[in-house]
């Protein structure tokens, strides 16, 4: 990062690295203000809506840029796409398996035994959901201090726009049951808000490392964006869909997507 002490490049460093932590700190602040119902629609919404956000920033924020770069080297295009995306799919199907944690929908404990507290586990699940939208953005935010063309200041700026839209539901599904598990309100807030911190410490540690690997930027554009897939395919979807009122949940990942559409054609 041989410019990151420029002042445009800190000024972008640190918009896209603040910018989502005040999206979860927004949600987990929902806690003051509502009482958390799994089933309840609003719940569903905003489940459903950051799955959309998510699923329009791995498209064109994170796989059209990778292919398209592909394209550019002297080898198959679609190779180091495809292995990156397969890479960080079984990345976070491993971190999934070994992290004990616990989902809204489910009393069931995964990953391996251990005695921690549920409000604990409830905390890592949305954690492990972080990491991919942190090295997501690291990963943009590195290519755009690289000065490459498909990635562009304005690109990383509205995938961390996106981020923290998506980071506003996240920090409510954490910060409103851990409430209602007996935890008081500001300590809820805090732990809530306190989860969003994962993205940038993610971010930074991606951003620095693929500085060293920068002939391997597409696979490592596709990591990002399969590693969030499976954060999408196998939690938030699955919660999103349980009990009833799934189709308001389908009418948030529709609208979800469209916004994020928008910001990303409009900057």
């Amino acid at each position: 990062m041989s410019e990151i002490f420029s002042d445009n490049t800190t000024l972008l460093i640190i918009l896209c690295l603040v910018i989502p932590i005040i999206g979860c700190v927004a949600g987990a602040a929902s806690v003051f203000l509502i009482k958390s119902d799994n089933n309840s629609p609003s719940q569903k919404l905003m489940l459903g809506f950051a799955a959309g956000v998510m699923l329009a920033a791995i498209i064109w924020s994170l796989m059209q840029p990778a292919m398209d770069l592909a394209e550019k080297q002297d080898t198959i295009p679609w190779l180091s796409p495809t292995l990156g995306f397969i890479t960080g799919m079984g990345f976070l199907l491993l971190l999934d398996t070994f992290t004990p944690h616990i989902h809204l929908s489910s009393n069931s404990v995964e990953g391996i035994s251990s005695g921690i507290h549920k409000s604990t586990m409830l905390i890592l699940a949305i954690t492990i959901h972080h990491i991919p939208e942190g090295m997501a953005i690291g990963v943009v935010l590195g290519g755009a201090i690289s000065g490459g063309e498909m990635i562009t200041a304005a690109s990383a700026i509205a995938l961390s726009v996106g981020m923290a839209l998506q980071n506003i539901p996240e920090g409510a599904v954490v910060s409103a049951p851990l409430n209602n598990m007996g935890v008081s309100k500001t300590k809820s807030f805090l732990l809530g808000s306190a989860t969003g911190l994962v993205q940038p410490i993610s971010a930074i540690a991606t951003m620095f490392i693929i500085e060293s690997f920068m002939p391997i930027f597409p696979a490592i554009l596709a990591f990002a964006g399969g590693a969030m897939l499976y954060v999408i395919v196998e939690e938030i979807i699955p919660e999103g869909q349980s009990g009833k009122h799934s189709n308001i949940a389908t009418i948030g990942v529709a609208l979800g997507f469209a916004l994020m559409m928008i910001l990303d054609g409009a900057l």
